[in-house]
């Protein structure tokens, strides 16, 4: 039986978190609607090869090192922030710990693509490592952080991103 990491499920989610990755770092390279287009065409892909994960265990005992620095978030985080100029913002009612509430809150999208950004480079930074107990650890530890924050991150953003392509914001 293949190992986890080579599994096919596996290796389309970490294909699709690579090409998410590198969409948003080269952000500036894009016009902002074409960019949009090409994030919400990326986006719901992410989303289901993530759900197709086949489950795994972790392999080592302790937590996987982080490669993301500060700078690297807050590269991400201005990038998109740039791009995106007054199609940043949008409402949401929905809060971080499952609650829904009568308040709306301000949210953005760069902030959820940099937060979405730093779980996928970690990951594809522990698969250039080329050690498989890293590599495993950093699928699951991946897939753990969709299901508990990221996951809602994403669908947040690309209804916002949504509204912005079909004028309903």
């Amino acid at each position: 039986m293949k190992s986890f990491i080579y599994q096919d499920s596996t290796i389309a989610f970490v294909t699709a978190a690579a090409q998410t990755c590198l969409l948003i770092e080269r952000c500036a390279e894009h016009e902002r609607d074409e960019w949009r287009e090409q994030l919400l065409r990326l986006l719901p892909v992410l989303y289901l090869r993530t759900r197709l994960l086949e489950p795994a265990q972790t392999m080592m005992d302790e937590e996987p090192q982080r490669f993301v620095t500060e700078e690297d978030y807050n590269f991400a985080l201005v990038g998109v922030r740039e791009l995106l100029g007054s199609d940043d913002a949008y409402l949401d009612v929905f809060v971080d710990n499952g609650v829904y509430t009568d308040e709306v809150q301000t949210a953005y999208i760069s902030e959820g693509l940099a937060d979405i950004y730093q779980e996928l480079k970690d990951l594809a930074a522990a698969f250039q490592t080329g050690e498989e107990p890293i590599m495993n650890d950093a699928v699951v530890l991946c897939r753990e952080a969709f299901e508990q924050h990221w996951g809602q991150k994403l669908l947040a953003v690309m209804r916002a991103l949504h509204a912005i392509s079909n004028n309903t914001y």
